[in-house]
């Protein structure tokens, strides 16, 4: 081992047992992406690219942290680690192409900078939220000890992002099931233009790991030979030693959050100071003293790459641009699927939906082997409904997997899972819970495959409904809040014999589906339900029983609801469609049906103003208008939250208005 310390420079560099052809290495791989950001800037300023994220003066952690890692481990950057796209091969044309939003690039033009992720380099990229990278990072590593490959995967954030939940939930989830995981925090002194003395108290983020019982250091983020040793040692032990590690680098960012932002709200002095410590000048003079580097050879590498970023940079603005085609856009909304029709078998019995929705969760567990179900309380406990009662015993802790409190951090850890190649189910312990995980869902799950062909194959399963007196926080039925996200299928079954048929084609999908279960059915509804194992495809309505008066549209509840009505009315001549799913939502059945009995009335339990009944009518008007004999209705709960006394729930129902509706409409 030998140290150097030079008079030239403010950083000490220990080169351990580096090898001479290792520090050229480590220079070259700084190099090479602060030569392309300079060009970048030259570019930006001849408007021939639209935006850009400086790194320049971070590059040695970005090039530090990549170099140590083995090709096939992920790593999860941001918008300052353009060394890690450099460090790990990609030709810089394919990066040049995604940033002009060509087809070269990654994403089809559908998102830019270093918004993408790709398999091939076995990267994810950044979602302008932040957080959930922590969380997704959960997902990956536990795919990892599920597969025991001795992997670790690494996962950045700036100093900015600690202060959301998001990061919050995944290091605690790291925690306690000591995942493999690099937290790398990049402390660059800014969030965007908040200093660090504005976002957090503590004197150094590293701290926060003594909260969560994490080993945590803080290292030079400046100095690549500190970054890459310390950093390789610790991955080592990582794949022997399972467990998450925080790492603080604490360097600087010598320019603007993006260039159109500046830096005039950064003290000059500020500025002046890390300027000294800029991590190649330090270097290259390291390495001159070494005599391994002079202008010469420095010159050479520079010639390099300059002609490699230019000859790259020609073939990315020869480069045709896509052609716009409206089905494409459409197509990779979803990743595609074959539904594969598992017939029922001959024996049947007597079971509540309840109990359907446990036998095939059982099942599909059987059926997938790697399959993951996780959950607050459904482990041990079964699930607060006991859907999972046993199942630890069948599939073992690994498999069947408690969580923390935190719906945001599994989510994303869940979609962590589907980048590995594992399938998940996750269960929101009440419906109205989602909205503690909304943000990986709209903005992970949902929008994954359109924007760089990446598939969320998750399940999320929604105990939702009112009628069991549980009050305004856990009765909603919020399936709203999803059929307007693009890039989400949403499954509402009625019935045991489709929730399990329905739940089976949901986890064999490969895109993320929001599987809503009824609680006031779950116990209430029987129904005879074949035992083995079959499918029921998505998008394919059932049409509960045939007539001519009036088409009756619904779904969950409402469908109990309306056949309780009409048996009431026998005189009434009714379609009845219960929908089954509403992404994908069977048009066909619906305008089949109203065209044929001429009005139509949509009985839903959630609100009325915004809630999917609106699109169901509005879809009616639009297509049906000549053949209709009366305004569409639409029957809905109050415009209130849910109230927890019975008398005041059972008012708040669209059940209890249904019936005078209905007549009204029929006598038009």
């Amino acid at each position: 081992m030998t140290t150097t310390i030079t008079e030239k420079t403010p950083i000490i560099f220990d080169r351990k047992t580096l090898s001479d052809s290792d520090l050229l290495n480590l220079y070259k791989a700084m190099l090479k992406p602060r030569m392309i950001e300079e060009k970048m800037l030259i570019l930006l300023r001849q408007g021939k690219i639209s935006k850009w994220f400086s790194g320049i003066g971070q590059e040695a952690i970005a090039v530090g942290v990549t170099s140590v890692l083995q090709k096939e481990e992920y790593i999860l950057p941001m918008h300052r680690n353009l060394g890690v796209f450099t460090t790990r091969e990609i030709p810089l044309y394919r990066l040049f192409s995604q940033w002009q939003g060509k087809a070269n690039g990654f994403t089809n033009g559908r998102d830019r900078s270093f918004h993408f992720g790709t398999q091939e380099f076995n990267i994810v990229g950044m979602i302008s939220h932040l957080g959930p990278q922590f969380g997704l990072a959960d997902g990956i590593a536990l795919g990892n000890l599920l597969k025991d490959n001795k992997q670790v995967c690494a996962v950045f954030t700036g100093d900015g992002g600690t202060s959301e939940g998001d990061i919050h939930e995944a290091l605690n989830v790291a925690s306690v099931w000591s995942l493999p995981v690099l937290f790398c925090i990049e402390n660059n002194g800014y969030g965007l233009s908040t200093p660090v003395s504005e976002q957090f108290n503590c004197e150094h983020l590293a701290d926060r790991g003594k909260g969560y019982g994490m080993e945590a250091h803080i290292i030079d983020g400046n100095n690549i030979l500190e970054v890459y040793t310390k950093v390789q040692a610790l991955v080592e032990d990582m794949r022997e030693n399972p467990r998450p590690i925080l790492l603080e680098f604490k360097t600087f960012r010598m320019r603007g959050h993006e260039e159109a932002s500046g830096t005039k709200y950064v003290p000059q002095d500020l500025i002046d100071a890390w300027a000294l410590k800029d991590p190649i000048e330090n270097f290259k003079t390291f390495l001159e003293t070494e005599g391994l580097l002079n202008e010469a050879i420095n010159n050479t590498f520079k010639e390099e790459f300059k002609n490699e970023i230019n000859e790259h940079l020609k073939r990315a603005f020869d480069e045709e641009a896509i052609t716009v085609d409206l089905s494409n856009e459409l197509d990779d909304v979803f990743q595609p699927f074959e539904y594969k029709h598992v017939k029922e078998g001959g024996v049947s019995k007597n079971i509540r939906l309840v109990d359907a929705v446990s036998e095939g969760l059982k099942q599909c567990m059987e059926r997938h082997d790697d399959l993951v179900i996780m959950g607050q309380d459904v482990a041990e406990y079964g699930g607060v409904f006991k859907i999972t009662d046993g199942f630890v015993e069948a599939f073992g802790k690994d498999r069947v997997r408690n969580t923390p409190i935190c719906e945001s951090a599994i989510v994303s850890a869940a979609y962590g899972l589907s980048v590995n190649g594992i399938k998940s189910v996750m269960e929101m312990q009440f419906a109205d819970f989602v909205s503690s995980g909304f943000n990986p869902i709209v903005n992970l799950l949902a929008k994954s495959h359109y924007r760089w062909g990446q598939n969320a194959d998750v399940v999320v399963r929604m105990p939702c409904g009112a009628g069991v007196g549980a009050g305004p926080f856990h009765s909603q039925t919020n399936e709203a809040w999803f059929t307007t996200v693009p890039g989400l299928k949403v499954v509402y079954p009625a019935f045991p014999a489709d929730a399990k048929g329905l739940l089976a084609t949901s986890i064999e999908d490969p895109n993320p589906i929001i599987f809503f279960e009824h609680k006031a059915l779950y116990r209430s509804i029987y129904q005879d339900v074949p035992t083995d194992y079959y499918t029921l495809p998505l998008g394919k309505a059932s049409v509960l029983k045939e007539g001519t008066d009036i088409s009756i549209i619904t779904f969950g509840a409402g469908v109990h609801w309306a056949l309780e009505t009409l048996e009431k009315n026998p005189n009434i001549s009714a379609d009845l469609i219960d929908l089954r799913t509403l992404v994908p939502l069977d048009k066909e059945a619906i305008f089949s049906s109203v065209k044929k009995t001429g009005k139509a009335i949509i009985l839903q339990e959630d609100n009325e103003f915004g809630a999917f009944g609106s699109d169901l009518s509005a879809l009616i008007m639009e297509n049906c208008f000549e053949a209709l004999d009366g305004p569409v209705k639409r029957v809905s709960s109050l415009e209130t939250p849910i109230p927890f006394l019975p008398a005041l729930e059972q008012q708040y129902l669209a059940k209890e208005r249904f019936e005078d509706i209905l007549k009204e409409l029929i006598a038009y």
